[in-house]
């Protein structure tokens, strides 16, 4: 099993020096290990609240509708497109946004399903996760979406799981 964790962070190390590097990292560890490893990618990774609220706007299906400016996301199913765009005061799910970009070189495999696991347990309530891919940024990056409602309580959260990492490796 270790010979396996070598040959990942030597991996992860060639996507430091722009080698090619997998968008996925697989690797197997103890559920202890794996808070671990997520604790510190959380701490490591750049942590942006955006302003606002954020609403799903519907379009039907057929031409791409034309975003507004700062529209995060626009999505299509059989049936029409969703627009993730700042509310407007009419909608019926109203969100609020955080975001994180990962360092390059970070193994931040099973991160989504871990935090949003922290975030049901200390809020009562599921997230939604859009996931994109800036090359400049380090990679993959997440939109989260909460409850407006519980958005200040979701970032706090956050952040105290980043600030426990950062006491666990004192």
């Amino acid at each position: 099993m270790r010979r396996a964790s070598y040959r990942m962070q030597a991996r992860n190390l060639g996507c430091v020096f722009k080698v090619q590097c997998a968008m996925v990292n697989i690797s197997h560890e103890t559920p202890q290990e794996t808070r671990t490893r997520l604790r510190r990618v959380l701490a490591e990774a750049t942590f942006k609240v955006l302003p606002g609220h954020w609403a799903y706007h519907e379009h039907s299906a057929g031409e791409m509708p034309q975003p507004s400016a700062d529209a995060l996301a626009l999505v299509r199913d059989e049936e029409g497109w969703s627009v993730l765009e700042s509310a407007r005061g009419d909608e019926a799910e109203v969100f609020g946004v955080f975001a994180f970009h990962f360092p390059a070189a970070a193994d931040n495999s099973g991160f989504v399903g871990w935090l949003a696991s922290e975030l049901k347990d200390q809020l009562g309530s599921g997230v939604a996760v859009l996931c994109g891919y800036n090359s400049a940024q380090g990679g993959i990056y997440d939109y989260w979406l909460v409850p407006a409602q519980l958005t200040d309580q979701a970032v706090a959260h956050v952040r105290s799981l980043a600030a426990e990492n950062g006491e666990a490796a004192k």
